[in-house]
């Protein structure tokens, strides 16, 4: 059925049905992201013959990520949404599968291999995002997002946790966390035989399919999105790379940068429950630029020293100015497009995203492993590399709300 053929009270009770699903994938086959995240950068310093490329494995997931947007989204568009999420499951199998490979023979090029493989699931990941809206009354777009979200709490537990207790449970380091991501992506990926989101129907002869890309680029609302997604994500993961490579490199435990690396999952996902709320209540550019602040405000703490409650305040702060300035984004792009757009600007959307996260995960291990002499230098390295992003960000939120005609939604 179409949304069309439906009441607005089971239209309703479906996009409700579906926001569950997600959530359940994000709780289940989420786990996989802490996990990596976790041990990645571990596993590539155990491999690499040059310590500068330790977290290149992290870097090579997002650039699947990268490469997969687009054809992912346009696959979506024709296929559907259950269709391209049992793709991003195989291809997080297929990475763990291949990654474990890896650590078996001790070759650093099959990791990558495996980590790029990996890059089609974390693809497939974001689009749960804007899948959560694709049924959804407008005015509960905002909450579905949150609520999707949210079911990232679990994985944030759940993940690091599995990173800990398998890190160590076989010969080869390692092995076992890579092991275990092949079996979190088979069993989760049954959640998605439950998803009731109907395929965009194709377009008729003659019909209007929406805006160009480039002109949907040049439109200010869904820019400044582009623009504040992108670099609250590229920031989140320009920290969150080296922090478990900083936090042993500090002189602390494997256990320490999991638990760490556990709050920070925590924080990034534990106030969607309210930031659909929030964004209703005082608007979208507010919540991005508390979120931008915050943001800030991580960087200060990880600048003021390298104890362990200085990691611990900054991770956390981190997740919470990720959650409000990528949400944020998110709501403000899935108001300024049509569902013949989505397919387009979506794609291109998580194209530019991910493009701006490799960029920042390659520079965390450079600037992490290769700026100075101690890992004390290198982590203030990588927290002083926010300042630019951050000023660009906010100058182009302050732009867009001091241009009247732009806040209002396309």
């Amino acid at each position: 059925m179409t949304d069309a053929t439906i009441s607005p009270d089971a239209q309703t009770a479906r996009a409700k049905r579906n926001v569950i699903v997600l959530v359940l994938a994000q709780a289940t086959i989420g786990a996989q992201m802490p996990m990596i995240f976790t041990v990645g950068g571990l596993a590539g310093q155990s491999l690499a013959t040059n310590p500068c490329l330790a977290t290149l494995p992290i870097s090579l997931i997002v650039l699947g990520s990268m490469i997969a947007a687009t054809p992912l989204s346009a696959f979506m568009q024709r296929f559907g949404r259950r269709a391209g999420f049992f793709v991003g499951a195989t291809g997080g199998a297929a990475g763990g599968a291949v990654g474990a490979l890896g650590l078996h023979l001790g070759s650093f090029p099959i990791l990558l291999v495996g980590a790029l493989l990996t890059g089609i699931y974390m693809s497939a990941h974001q689009f749960y995002r804007f899948a959560a809206t694709d049924t959804a009354p407008k005015e509960y777009e905002a909450r579905a997002i949150s609520y999707v979200m949210a079911g990232g709490l679990i994985s944030a537990v759940v993940g690091p946790q599995l990173a800990t207790l398998t890190s160590q449970s076989m010969v080869i380091p390692f092995l076992g966390t890579y092991m275990a991501v092949v079996v979190v992506n088979l069993l989760g990926a049954s959640v998605f035989f439950f998803l009731d989101i109907p395929k965009v129907p194709p377009l008729a002869a003659g019909e209007d399919g929406g805006r160009t890309r480039w002109q949907m680029l040049k439109t200010p609302r869904i820019a400044v999105a582009m623009i504040c997604g992108t670099i609250s994500y590229g920031l989140m993961s320009l920290m969150m790379t080296s922090t478990p490579l900083a936090v042993v490199g500090c002189g602390f435990q494997e256990s320490d940068a999991g638990n760490i690396v556990s709050a920070h999952v925590l924080a990034m996902f534990a106030p969607s429950f309210f930031t659909g709320y929030l964004i209703n209540r005082f608007g979208v550019e507010r919540i991005m630029g508390l979120g931008l602040a915050i943001l800030l405000c991580a960087g200060m703490v990880a600048l003021a020293g390298v104890d362990l409650l200085n990691f611990f305040g900054a991770l956390v702060l981190l997740g919470i100015g990720w959650n409000f300035g990528f949400i944020g984004a998110t709501a403000m792009l899935t108001a300024s497009h049509t569902k013949a757009e989505r397919g387009r600007i979506q794609g291109l959307n998580d194209l530019i995203l991910f493009g701006g996260v490799t960029l920042a995960s390659l520079s965390s291990g450079g600037l992490m492993n290769c700026s100075g002499g101690t890992a004390v230098e290198g982590w203030n390295a990588v927290t002083m590399a926010m300042v630019p992003p951050l000023v660009l960000a906010g100058a182009a939120l302050l732009w867009l709300v001091l241009r009247p005609e732009a806040r209002t939604p396309s």
